[in-house]
């Protein structure tokens, strides 16, 4: 599926998404700096109902949120990793493992950790406030 969307749609986009394919427990989110990568994730997290503050956990790696629709809530920012093994290290597999929604940025660091089940989203920008989106 490909969508060409509008900033101001995010959150729209983010519900249907999520209704789509809310059995998917990790989801991986591929694009450049820049693309909508966190900008998703918290639109998913706002449709979510969490009350934490979103942000990208590129220093922490992971940042835990809790949803009042569906628990615990794991956001990872892959970005400063240099393979799986510093992956795992990190703790990123525990997080994988849970059964919990995990949301991940820049999978591509560690692609031999996550599942072959997970829901792989590829974000691009088109302008300023133009975005494409490929499941």
């Amino acid at each position: 599926m490909e969508m060409n969307f509008q900033l101001n749609e995010v959150p729209g986009i983010a519900a249907r998404i999520w209704q789509e394919h809310r059995a998917a427990t990790v989801w991986a989110f591929h694009g450049d700096l820049g693309a909508g990568k966190t900008t998703f994730i918290h639109a998913l997290c706002a449709h979510l109902q969490v009350h934490d503050t979103v942000s990208s956990p590129t220093f922490a790696i992971i940042n835990e949120y809790r949803s009042d629709v569906c628990g615990a809530i794991y956001h990872m920012d892959w970005y400063r990793l240099k393979d799986e093994e510093d992956a795992i290290q990190a703790g990123v597999e525990d997080c994988l493992l849970s059964g919990q929604l995990c949301l991940v940025e820049w999978p591509e660091k560690a692609a031999g950790i996550l599942p072959d089940n997970a829901l792989h989203i590829y974000l691009s920008a088109n302008g300023p406030d133009s975005r494409t989106l490929v499941l």
